[in-house]
């Protein structure tokens, strides 16, 4: 006999339910991807909206604004496009046919699961495209 497996995680896992509620925010402004060495990552940490400790380094994403002085016109700027939907740590899944959706589209994703939130990161020149491939995935 099996059983289901149960989540001790708060957010849904029923793929179809998260799906239908993915619920796309973009926003407004870009982000950029640094990685900074271990030792210069301390200074650089109150600015990140998201770090993480690799071997080799940190890397952090970060607001970028085009108005400021540190325009990047050789490096990617991303769009940040928040999944509305409060998905379980443990569901499975959602991720996948987030990133098959802008696959299809020929848009490359940098997904990153919060506690209650997926988010994806996507070039920020294909932002729109993005949203409507996610739009098409939730009808």
């Amino acid at each position: 006999m099996t059983t289901a497996a149960t989540s001790t995680h708060p957010g849904g896992t029923d793929l179809r339910a998260l799906l239908a509620g993915l619920n796309p925010r973009l926003h407004p402004a870009p982000r950029r991807f640094l990685f900074v060495a271990h030792d210069q990552a301390a200074a650089r940490i109150p600015e990140a909206l998201m770090m993480f400790r690799e071997d080799e380094g940190v890397t952090l994403i970060v607001d970028h604004d085009l108005e400021g002085r540190e325009v990047v016109a050789d490096r990617l700027l991303w769009a940040q496009i928040t999944l509305g939907v409060e998905s379980s740590l443990d569901a499975v899944g959602m991720m996948a046919a987030v990133s098959a959706a802008l696959a299809a589209r020929g848009i490359s994703c940098n997904p990153v699961s919060a506690f209650l939130h997926d988010h994806v990161f996507v070039p920020w020149n294909r932002r729109e495209d993005a949203l409507a491939a996610l739009a098409n995935l939730s009808s």
